[in-house]
């Protein structure tokens, strides 16, 4: 009888996903991250053995990078919902501690996400008398959106507007947060700054109509993210990437914009790596769709070009449908989208993918990619409904 043994050489498409990458101290074996996503699998915000294994798996799956679910910083108003791990505490940071010496022994890197849901507090679960941040007190435009007309008409009066002290005792707990982060062996901090959430309100003017130095032109609006990334710089020090993510999209109204052009995009993440970001986490339904008219480039094609930075991409990858696909507008359509993929990869467009629901349709989907093999099918209601 013949022995078989595992390839280990990628197939000729994929091939590039499978160089190395250094970024500050973080070595990943390969290109492949996967995305973050709310699992809500970790009662009173701890992480349990079931959250351990679910990311072990994805790391022995092959895995270079994985960027974990949100995760709240300690703020009263950071997250909705008592599932929802997050990263402070003696019982979350040892459940994080061994996510982390999980991932380890897998041979994967792992990251956190630190999270404060800022306006859109209220939307996973009742909040009783707890008030939400907003930048000005404004929840934002509303146009295509996921959310509920009742849960809208609940979000739209105006409420106190973030006040200096507000504002200071956020930045304050997103570093303390990235500090436990790195005391229980994190590779490094990611930020979610999109879809609508406080870093994010900040940004895009709906919900951000301040006439201080926290708002008023984009420069303004600028300021609170990158004073919440120079924050954690300082905090972890040199040696730790910090990822962030941002989006033109936001959940109140899909088709919205934080930038109407490259050179106000360039505003933005110039601001942000000047701060002390390391990689840009370009979030978009189709990492295909092109970001401005008259031109193919995608939303991490200009990050790369206007910033220069690592650049991950992520939406829709292996997928022919894009999340909440019902309520957005005018995406376009790829049936199988890898070749095209690469082909923004080959052209530098950038330099990490980032993977999300078919992480979990397939614990091991890096593999799959490096094999040539055929994508895995996503049920939704399977595989959103379970934590494997």
């Amino acid at each position: 009888m013949t022995e078989t043994t595992e390839s280990t050489e990628p197939a000729a498409l994929t091939a590039a996903l499978f160089e190395p990458i250094t970024i500050r101290s973080l070595e990943l074996r390969n290109r492949i991250a996967m995305s973050p996503m709310t699992r809500h699998g970790s009662p009173g915000g701890v992480p349990t053995d079931e959250v351990v294994a679910y990311y072990r798996r994805r790391a022995e799956g092959g895995t270079g990078l994985i960027v974990t679910e949100g995760t709240a910083i300690e703020h009263p108003s950071a997250v909705d919902a008592d599932t929802v791990p997050v990263m402070y505490g003696e019982a979350a940071l040892e459940g994080w501690r061994k996510v982390v010496d999980a991932v380890h022994g897998a041979g994967g890197k792992i990251v956190p996400q630190l999270w404060h849901v800022g306006p859109l507090f209220g939307a996973m679960g009742p909040v009783g008398d707890v008030h939400p941040m907003r930048p000005s007190g404004h929840w934002g435009s509303v146009g295509n959106t996921m959310y509920s007309d009742e849960y809208v008409e609940q979000m739209r009066p105006v409420t106190a507007a973030m006040t200096e002290r507000d504002i200071a005792d956020v930045i304050a707990a997103y570093a303390a947060a990235a500090r436990n982060a790195i005391d229980v062996g994190f590779d490094g901090i990611a930020l979610h700054g999109g879809h609508g959430y406080l870093l994010d309100a900040f940004l895009w003017e709906p919900s951000n109509q301040r006439d201080d130095e926290w708002g008023g032109d984009l420069q303004r609006r600028t300021r609170f993210p990158a004073e919440v990334v120079k924050a954690i710089r300082k905090e972890i020090g040199d040696d730790y990437p910090i990822i962030f993510r941002f989006s033109q999209h936001k959940q109140q109204d899909f088709a919205s914009k934080i930038a109407q052009t490259p050179e106000e995009l360039g505003v933005i993440l110039n601001a942000l790596v000047d701060a002390g970001v390391d990689v840009l986490d370009a979030s978009i339904r189709r990492f295909y769709a092109p970001a401005f008219e008259g031109s193919d480039l995608s939303l991490a094609g200009w990050a790369k070009k206007l910033t220069g930075a690592t650049v991950m991409a992520v939406g829709s990858v292996g997928l022919d449908s894009a999340l909440n696909e019902r309520v957005i507008v005018g995406l376009p359509t790829m049936t199988d989208n890898l070749p095209d993929l690469m082909r923004r990869k080959h052209e530098g467009e950038f330099d990490l993918v980032a993977i999300g629901r078919l992480h979990m349709a397939d614990p091991a989907i890096s593999r799959r990619l490096r094999d040539g093999d055929p994508m895995p099918e996503f049920d939704r209601a399977l595989h959103e409904g379970r934590l494997y």
